[in-house]
């Protein structure tokens, strides 16, 4: 296992690490920053996300200029970032800073997305993500971000830039998927 692999490998095991700190409370306090306040939980959760997601560019980039791409990097990393996106929107329908209907689309399109690279897969064909994938991800990464942080920064303005970020990563994780679909279509139409 080369070193981008291992890389996306340790975004997965982050993931619990994550969570964990998201939904338990340790009694660690909170503070007021940046016109809100956060839990040093759910501070350290962010972080942790932010660490995670800011490893799908690493692994990436390490990937591709090192001549390190593999068929299991092509797989792993697109797993590695619905597992953590898919996490990560759970848990802020939990604290109430996403609506449900967005998540449930999102994530549809993740396992519907996967579900064709299977397919793909069983023909010999490994797809890596195009550049609309990488912009809904970047999109997702951020809005995330953001309100995991609780509109860090934007709060005090009153302008809900996580919430703005996350429509927008709704229009592209929906153009993404049909442009993946339409895309392949034929090997989608041959397994029929």
């Amino acid at each position: 296992m080369n070193l981008p692999n291992k890389i996306t490998v340790s975004r997965i095991l982050l993931i619990p690490i994550f969570i964990i700190f998201m939904v338990v409370d340790f009694g660690m306090g909170s503070f007021a920053v940046g016109g809100t306040t956060l839990s040093m939980e759910h501070l350290i959760g962010a972080l942790l996300f932010i660490i995670a997601a800011a490893t799908d560019w690493f692994d990436g980039h390490l990937a591709r200029k090192h001549n390190l791409v593999t068929n299991m990097g092509k797989f792993l990393d697109p797993l590695a970032d619905k597992l953590l996106v898919s996490a990560a929107l759970i848990i802020l329908v939990e604290l109430g800073s996403a609506a449900s209907w967005i998540v449930i689309i999102i994530i549809s399109r993740e396992f519907a997305v996967t579900g064709l690279r299977l397919i793909l897969a069983g023909g010999g064909e490994v797809v890596a993500a195009n550049q609309l994938g990488k912009i809904k991800t970047a999109t997702q990464l951020v809005a995330i971000s953001f309100l995991l942080l609780n509109n860090i920064f934007f709060e005090a303005i009153n302008f809900p830039f996580g919430t703005i970020m996350l429509y927008i990563a709704l229009f592209f994780t929906i153009w993404s998927g049909a442009d993946y679909f339409y895309k392949n279509r034929r090997v989608l139409l041959d397994s029929m």
